[in-house]
């Protein structure tokens, strides 16, 4: 069976970015989903298919608070940051297969709030659990290494030394998020200067990660509404279909410096597999949302997808090559970096948003074809490949 096209995004919705949100993560995907199927046209009793992304808030709860009369398809893919992304290559499966008709894919957390001592009670369940526990817990946590930052500056700093990159290099991606950010009133970050003076003088978190490399903590939601392509025409936006996607996971998941190639990561694999089954090539992208959970881990990403060779992401994120304006716009919503860290749903939203051509001041002119990824835990990785419909 080819998957290629067997499904559309119908449907977008997104709360505000926030630190200290007055909701709780439950009511935040809640208020999403609904707006998401509201936008698409729908009725709660239209959804059948309910993927929720880690376990914040199961299906079975979804479905009950939303009014979800018959949900006959619901899953849970727990892959990280790269989990929304990678669900929706399990709902196009789902459509295609005839075990659903209409499937939301929804994700939301206190991502600033839970962290926070002053923790509010009330219905959420927070499930806060650290990724491959057995490894981080027995050999990296009794050494002090306890946080994504510092998972990552193993193979950061690996991938830095080989290739010579510079701080400046990865500033580059940190200031295109920020002035992409400037003209999305959703962004933590809109209206909010960074000049490269402030990137280089923001201290280390974890060499070689400054803080001005590393992705925002916000309380927010995120979903969309997919359909088979024939039932998206009748609906009332611009179905953006599902042409392609993949998820790939490094060897070992589990942990990092055991692994035979440091610097080989799930999207090796993924990447692939995602654009021969879409028929297209790196560079036929219009617009690229990639997964910035850190700036230097966006350029492995963009070697791993073969826009660069090893080594020359560096050059590629220069010159403003991937700002609007620039051959590959890239985050065009500020990303995880400076608009909000909604585990990559919400590059997702954004990259529906430019195919539907809806995106407003951020919109990439005559945008066809956009390239979303998801990154998690240790280099979990997953893709998908998307393109404006007929109607």
């Amino acid at each position: 069976m080819n998957l290629s096209g067997s499904c559309a995004i119908v449907g977008i919705g997104e709360t505000d970015y926030v630190r200290g949100a007055k909701e709780s993560s439950a009511d935040l995907i809640l208020r999403a989903s609904a707006q998401a199927i509201a936008d698409a046209g729908l009725k709660p009793s239209d959804i059948d298919g309910i993927l929720p992304s880690a376990n914040f808030l199961s299906s079975e709860e979804i479905a009950a608070n939303l009014g979800v009369p018959n949900m006959t398809y619901s899953v849970s893919v727990l892959m990280g940051g790269a989990s929304p992304t990678a669900s929706l290559q399990s709902a196009a499966m789902a459509i295609a297969c005839g075990v659903a008709k209409t499937v939301l894919v929804t994700f939301g957390w206190d991502g600033y709030s839970a962290f926070r001592r002053e923790r509010r009670v009330g219905p959420q369940r927070q499930q806060m659990q650290m990724p491959f526990a057995e490894v981080s817990r027995n050999y990296y946590a009794p050494y002090g290494v306890r946080s994504a930052a510092q998972w990552y500056s193993f193979y950061l700093t690996r991938y830095v030394q080989t290739y010579g990159v510079q701080p400046e290099d990865a500033a580059n991606i940190a200031l295109a998020s920020r002035r992409h950010a400037h003209l999305n009133d959703k962004a933590l970050m809109a209206g909010r200067e960074m000049t490269l003076e402030d990137y280089l003088a923001s201290p280390y978190i974890a060499e070689p990660l400054r803080k001005l490399d590393c992705c925002l903590e916000t309380d927010c939601a995120c979903a969309v509404v997919l359909t088979s392509v024939e039932r998206a025409k009748d609906l009332p936006h611009t179905p953006v279909v599902w042409l392609g996607g993949a998820e790939g996971h490094p060897y070992p998941a589990d942990e990092i410096t055991n692994r035979p190639d440091l610097l080989k990561l799930g999207l090796h694999t993924a990447a692939p597999t995602a654009f021969a089954m879409a028929g297209v090539k790196p560079t036929d992208m219009d617009v690229l949302e990639i997964y910035d959970c850190f700036t230097y881990v966006v350029m492995m990403e963009l070697e791993a997808l073969g826009f660069a060779e090893p080594g020359g992401a560096k050059e590629f994120v220069a010159n403003g090559n991937i700002e609007l304006g620039g051959r590959f716009p890239m985050n065009t919503h500020g990303g995880l970096l400076s608009q909000g860290h909604c585990w990559g749903l919400n590059h997702v939203v954004e990259a529906t948003r430019q195919l539907r051509h809806d995106a407003g001041r951020a919109q990439v002119a005559d945008a066809e074809l956009a390239l979303v990824t998801g990154y998690g835990d240790l280099g979990d990785g997953s893709v998908a490949i998307l393109g404006r419909g007929d109607r």
